[in-house]
């Protein structure tokens, strides 16, 4: 009890917010060191009423990268305590120190086992504690099902307000005849007709897919009235996270070879164009070929921007893949 009396006066000589160096404070306890840190562990480190850890700042929910968010938290609770270090984070939440400091370089990922060790030491409950959760096996998903399951958990939990357009970006991509909309839009006088404009497509859609199509894109902006009262392109571009495309655009390119497949039986043959070949090259003509792939594409894109008279809309694919390990 003698050193508990002696590390407990050394704490009261420290200003109330304990904002001195880590090693200033270790230097003014002399040979008493490993009992000051006994006592400040168990008086002062793991009493939350004496020294509360702050809460973070920032919500878990404007993360789309869990090890992100625990670095800014780590950040921000060492800021305000200088005790706080890799070595007592890792005691509070049972990883290595070591480890930390891998994850918060997004070089290794938290076990499952210890969402719940995170959760807990960063004051998370309710919607906030689920959101972690998912998060982290979001961030962690090997298959592209799985991302798209735990991007649209997020994505509810989230709610509405300031996440609404990041919800109608995600959703623009979810469905083929979106786009096929837009692109439509860009020749067709639509006068809120929701029945003419959705036999116009190829597959042909609802009415009510007509209709909620038209307000997606208004509410990204993509579309809006002209003079004349008639809906016409904007020319806005949608821009998301990285994150976040690579999930919608394979969503979206799923669709569209669907449509491929469908337009193979249903469509004349002189209203499309479906050709394949299969081949044999090196590594290093593969990249030759897939430059040349893109060059086909911008030469394409350029007539299509130089059009005037346009009055149909095609779906362009092009799949490149190999067939041998």
């Amino acid at each position: 009890m003698r050193y508990v009396g002696i590390c407990l006066s050394l704490l009261c000589q420290i200003n109330e917010k304990f904002k001195e160096s880590e090693g200033f404070i270790l230097q003014r306890c002399g040979h008493f060191q490993p009992h000051f840190l006994f006592v400040l562990n168990k008086y002062f480190l793991q009493d939350s009423q004496i020294f509360p850890i702050l809460a973070f700042m920032r919500s878990v929910k404007d993360y789309l990268e869990y090890r992100t968010y625990l670095k800014d938290y780590y950040l921000e609770q060492k800021e305000a305590h200088p005790f706080y270090s890799l070595r007592y984070l890792g005691s509070k939440v049972s990883v290595d120190p070591s480890h930390l400091l891998k994850i918060f370089q997004l070089q290794r990922h938290i076990g499952n086992t210890l969402i719940d060790n995170f959760i807990e030491h960063c004051q998370l409950s309710g919607s906030d504690a689920e959101y972690f959760s998912n998060l982290v096996k979001f961030n962690k998903a090997k298959t592209d099902r799985d991302c798209k399951m735990y991007y649209e958990r997020l994505l509810s939990l989230r709610g509405v307000g300031a996440h609404k357009i990041e919800k109608a970006q995600y959703e623009f991509y979810t469905k083929w005849y979106y786009t096929a909309v837009l692109t439509l839009l860009d020749y067709y006088r639509f006068d809120g007709d929701y029945e003419a404009l959705a036999s116009k497509l190829s597959p042909p859609i609802t009415p009510a897919q007509a209709r909620k199509s038209i307000q997606l894109l208004k509410n990204l902006n993509l579309i809006g009235h002209n003079e004349n009262g008639a809906w016409e392109l904007t020319n806005k571009i949608i821009t998301t996270g990285e994150h976040f495309r690579s999930i919608a655009v394979k969503t979206f390119q799923e669709e569209t070879m669907q449509l491929a497949i469908k337009s193979l039986h249903d469509q004349q043959p002189e209203r499309r164009n479906i050709s394949t070949v299969t081949v044999t090259i090196s590594e290093k003509k593969r990249a030759q070929m897939n430059e040349l792939i893109a060059q086909f594409r911008e030469s394409l894109l350029k007539i299509a921007r130089d059009e005037t008279e346009a009055d149909s809309v095609y779906q362009l694919n092009v799949q490149f893949f190999p067939l041998t390990k």
